[in-house]
C-alpha cells in the first residue's frame, strides 16, 4: 500500500473506532461516509483481517474487533508523534509563537520586567506565557521551554541551571523606621512573619524555621503570622508594611533595588538548596527560537549569578 493511502486509511480507521460510526468519522475528516468506508475496507484488505463488526444490539454502530482494539493505542501514539514532528518542522525558525511555562510569581517579579529585551532582539518571535503554580506536561500543553524552581531533576526534560538563590528577611522601609531597627534575629519573635506557602512541603523550600536555625536561634517557633501561597504576593504584603517576609533573592532583587523593601541582617547569609533551571525537551534543543530564548535567559541571569557568588562563601 502506498504511504499516503496508508496514512489516510489509518486516519479513517482511528476516527471510525473513536466515534463507532463511519458517518461521524466522515464529518470529522470532512469527507463522505462512503469514502471512509472504502478507506477502511482497503486497509482491511491490505492487512487481511477485519477491523470492525456491526453491533448486534440493534443500534447502527461499529464495534472494533479485539485485534484492532489492541492496535489502536500504538496507532494513536504514532499520530501524536507525527503531529509533534510536523510542529517541529513548522517551528524550525526563529519566527512564530514560543510557549514559555513559568510560575505566576517568577513571571511577575523577574521575567516580565525583562521580557522587552528579548522581544526587541527577536521581533518575529511571539512569546506566549503559560503561568501555572504546578509543573505542566510540555507535550500535552505544547510548551517549548520553561523555568522551574527545584533540585534540577525533571524526567523527560533537559535542565540547565539559571540562578542560585539566597534567602533573607525583608520588610518595608517604613516598618523598619517605625521599629528603630532590629537588634538581631531573635528580635523578630514578636513581629508578624509572612510565610510563603507556594511550595509548602516541597523538600528544601525555604521556611522561617530553617532560616532561624541557620541564623543561630533555633529556639524560636515561627508558626504564627500571615500565610500566602504566592511568592510575589508575599513580597507585596511586606512592601505594604503588613509584616516581615522571608524573601528569595531572585524574587526580591528588583524590590530591593527600587527601595520598596529593605534587607535585614545582611551579615547572615543563607543559601537555598533549590535553584532556578531552564527546562526543555531534548528533542527540541536545536529549535532556533528555543535556543535564542534560552541564551537570552542565561545572559539576563549572569549578573545575578556573579552577585550571588560574590556574596555567598
Amino acid at each position: 500500500m502506498k504511504s499516503p493511502v496508508h496514512l489516510n486509511a489509518l486516519r479513517a480507521f482511528e476516527a471510525s473506532a473513536r466515534h463507532q460510526s463511519f458517518s461521524a468519522a466522515a464529518a470529522e475528516l470532512n469527507v463522505t461516509p462512503a469514502a471512509v468506508g472504502q478507506l477502511v475496507r482497503t486497509l482491511e484488505e491490505w492487512l487481511g483481517v477485519p477491523l470492525f463488526r456491526r453491533s448486534s444490539s440493534g443500534r447502527a454502530r461499529l464495534v472494533v474487533t479485539e485485534a484492532a482494539q489492541r492496535a489502536l493505542p500504538d496507532i494513536r501514539a504514532g499520530f501524536d508523534r507525527l503531529r509533534l514532528g510536523l510542529e517541529t518542522l513548522k517551528e524550525g525558525s526563529a519566527s512564530g509563537v514560543l510557549t514559555v511555562a513559568v510560575s505566576p510569581a517568577f513571571a511577575a517579579k523577574w521575567l516580565l520586567p525583562r521580557i522587552d529585551g528579548f522581544q526587541s532582539a527577536w521581533p518575529d518571535t511571539d512569546v506566549r506565557l503559560d503561568t501555572n503554580l504546578k509543573p505542566v506536561d510540555f507535550v500535552a500543553q505544547g510548551v517549548d521551554i520553561g523555568v522551574r524552581y527545584g533540585l534540577g531533576n525533571w524526567p523527560g526534560l533537559v535542565a540547565e541551571k539559571l540562578m542560585d538563590e539566597e534567602i533573607y528577611p525583608v520588610c518595608s522601609p517604613e516598618l523598619l523606621r517605625g521599629r528603630g531597627g532590629f537588634n538581631g534575629p531573635d528580635s523578630l519573635s514578636s513581629e508578624t512573619l509572612i510565610h510563603d506557602l507556594s511550595m509548602d512541603g516541597h523538600t528544601g523550600f525555604p521556611t522561617w524555621k530553617a532560616w532561624f536555625q541557620a541564623a543561630g536561634v533555633p529556639d524560636i517557633s515561627p508558626s504564627r503570622g500571615m500565610k500566602i501561597n504566592n511568592s510575589a504576593a508575599v513580597l507585596q504584603a511586606a512592601a505594604e508594611g503588613h509584616g516581615i517576609a522571608l524573601a528569595r533573592s531572585v524574587m526580591a532583587r528588583d524590590d530591593l533595588t527600587a527601595g520598596r523593601l529593605v534587607r535585614l541582617f545582611p551579615e547572615i547569609q543563607v543559601a537555598s538548596s533549590l535553584a532556578y533551571y531552564v527546562v526543555y525537551r531534548p528533542e527540541c534543543a536545536s529549535l532556533p527560537k528555543l535556543v535564542a530564548f534560552r541564551d537570552w535567559l542565561l545572559r539576563e541571569a549572569a549578573p545575578h549569578l556573579i552577585q550571588f557568588l560574590g556574596g555567598i562563601r
